[in-house]
């Protein structure tokens, strides 16, 4: 038992340090936070903006920089995390796969990559409800971090897909970027006026969305949607597993049994025939 938590808490230790020398990361969580939340609370006007939640069918008439400040803080948390997990895989990936050829167990690199992206995603998403709650009191604090947590786990679970598959840094920064404005854009209020279309079910932070405007401007608290994100996060873990799994599989293969069939067993070294003198 010792063996293992020793084997945990390195793993969880190695994690941590690739993490705090992610300096871009670092910057983005202490200055990009904040000011986009704030920057959107001050620019943005605050004139109401009437949408219907889909979750509860309730029409919903919240202040425009109120909301918006939400879903910046959905886009924030989620990209800064699915970024530092995608830095953490793609930049340690031959740290890992050493590892795993050298017997070190995988479960313990799983377990420890699930911890920092916890401690992660829960730093990052209590800093973004703290910066929402110093501008204005959403009715319900914890869902709303509870809401942004799930987020957050999700697209850090993506950011481990990326990076275990994608072969470049580009390939994996596009990706999440590219995934994140489509996700929370179609899903913005302001842009789309709450969004009607049945398909914004389908997208990564779906539960998040709705949870996190329920718990800013309404009492009904939405445990299906988290629910329903959580599902979210284990799916993407699923694939980030399976894509963990293939990147640090042993590139020693056993040798193959049929390859002495095709080999003599006794090979004798040729012998140099001796040239024999005709008697005249």
């Amino acid at each position: 038992m010792r063996r293992h938590l020793h084997l945990y808490l390195t793993a969880v230790r190695f994690d941590l340090i690739e993490h705090a020398r992610n300096r871009l990361a670092m910057v983005l969580v202490a200055l990009f936070i904040p000011s986009w939340i704030s920057l959107a609370y001050a620019v943005i006007p605050s004139q109401s903006v009437a949408f219907r939640l889909r979750a509860t069918g309730r029409l919903l008439t919240p202040a425009g920089n109120q909301i918006t400040q939400i879903t910046g803080a959905i886009n924030a948390a989620t990209l800064i995390t699915g970024f530092m997990m995608f830095a953490v895989t793609f930049n340690g990936g031959r740290f890992d796969r050493r590892l795993a050829m050298a017997g070190y167990p995988r479960i313990h690199l799983v377990l420890a990559k699930t911890t920092s992206l916890t401690l992660a995603s829960g730093t990052i998403t209590a800093y973004a409800t703290a910066v929402i709650c110093t501008a204005w009191n959403p009715r319900q604090p914890l869902q709303l971090a509870a809401a942004l947590f799930c987020g957050a786990m999700t697209y850090g679970a993506l950011g481990v897909v990326f990076g275990s598959l994608l072969r470049r840094e580009v390939e994996g920064m596009f990706a999440l970027v590219m995934t994140s404005l489509v996700d929370v854009g179609l899903q913005s209020p302001l842009a789309g006026g709450g969004t009607n279309s049945a398909a914004v079910q389908l997208l990564p932070t779906y539960g998040t969305m709705q949870a996190a405007t329920a718990a800013g401007f309404t009492h009904r608290s939405l445990p299906g949607e988290l629910a329903v994100q959580i599902l979210w996060f284990a799916g993407a873990a699923l694939l980030g597993l399976l894509a963990f799994r293939r990147r640090t599989k042993d590139a020693l293969t056993a040798q193959s049994p049929f390859r002495s069939l095709w080999l003599p067993r006794n090979r004798q070294p040729a012998r140099r025939a001796r040239a024999t003198s005709t008697p005249r």
